[in-house]
């Protein structure tokens, strides 16, 4: 294998500008999935995206741009979906082409809900699509740096690791940085827990509790990563590689984390209703607590941070009573 064939970019997000960003630079043309027209014709005028990193400049005639979920998957044998996965589901329902014999990126940081299923998991059981033709991209990747061009470093996990790294070669430039793995599992479940994570940090930090507990809450919360990675998928991992822990620490630390600046809210006594209205972005962590709590019912793995966050945004318990108690248990 020499080529992943055409390319398709599915979701209209930061993220999925950044990702489209990065393979204009080695790539000649791509497709690219846009739900709603309006967006589309405001995009081929105006050259950017007209709703998220509006400071990034695209060539539109190196883009198709189509709403058609059923054309881009016919057209394109490599489709990386970048949608939040709450609406994962909305968007495959629309889909009557299938997918088992194109490769499947998910650069999706978030659970399919209801299922409670991390999305390479989703599409192998919902749609068939066999191990060697699911790849996960992860990394500490904010997209807004990204369209800085600032230094970013990804990891491609993925069975068949030539696989791995023929998408691996699409996404480097002197900006971008990309490795290979085969921990598909491992780098999906830790890209979910960062963002749970990245709430509980940014609750803290509403409730002003320093940079010293933040440290601690944070190699905490990498402890209680492995406990789960090495329950779900025992496999010999480092925790400490930058897809893993390096994910968590800028989530848990940076301004451009949503899931921290909801966190922050929660912490300065917003609710998350009003959180969420106010932000007009997905917070992943959000819906990603519920699942990960649902999934450690079976699993009965060690998980206090976890508890927390879910215990102040799903039982409404008092984000400084929650922590304080938390507080209690680390040492």
């Amino acid at each position: 294998m020499d080529s992943l064939g055409n390319i398709a970019v599915l979701g209209g997000g930061s993220w999925a500008t950044a990702i489209a960003k990065m393979l204009l630079e080695k790539n000649d043309h791509i497709w690219w999935y846009f739900r709603r027209d309006d967006r589309i014709e405001d995009f081929k005028r105006l050259g950017h995206n007209p709703a998220y990193l509006t400071s990034v400049h695209f060539d539109v005639d190196r883009i198709t741009f189509e709403s058609d979920i059923n054309k881009v998957v016919e057209a394109c044998q490599t489709l990386i979906f970048v949608t939040p996965s709450p609406y994962l589901k909305g968007h495959l329902k629309r889909l009557h082409v299938r997918l088992r014999d194109k490769l499947i990126v998910t650069a999706i940081k978030g659970i399919v809900p209801d299922e409670n299923l991390i999305c390479s998991d989703y599409f192998n059981q919902m749609y068939n699509v066999p191990e060697e033709n699911l790849a996960v991209l992860g990394g500490p990747s904010h997209a807004e740096e990204v369209a800085l061009n600032r230094l970013t470093y990804l990891t491609v996990g993925c069975s068949d690791l030539e696989k791995a790294r023929l998408f691996t070669k699409m996404l480097s430039s002197d900006y971008v940085k990309a490795k290979t793995s085969d921990d598909v599992i491992g780098i999906e479940y830790a890209s979910v827990l960062k963002n749970v994570y990245a709430i509980a940090s940014g609750i803290c930090h509403g409730l002003k509790y320093g940079d010293n507990f933040q440290a601690v809450l944070i190699s905490n919360a990498i402890q209680e990563m492995e406990r789960f990675l090495n329950t779900v998928h025992p496999i010999e991992r480092s925790i400490i590689e930058s897809v893993y822990t390096g994910d968590l620490l800028v989530t848990g630390y940076s301004n451009f984390s949503r899931n921290r600046v909801f966190g922050t809210m929660i912490g300065q006594g917003y609710s998350v209703k009003s959180a969420q209205l106010e932000m007009e972005m997905i917070a992943e962590g959000y819906f990603a607590t519920k699942c990960m709590k649902d999934i450690n019912k079976h699993l009965h793995v060690n998980m206090p941070i976890l508890d927390a966050v879910y215990n102040i945004l799903y039982e409404r318990i008092s984000p400084s009573i929650e922590i304080k108690l938390l507080s209690e248990a680390f040492r």
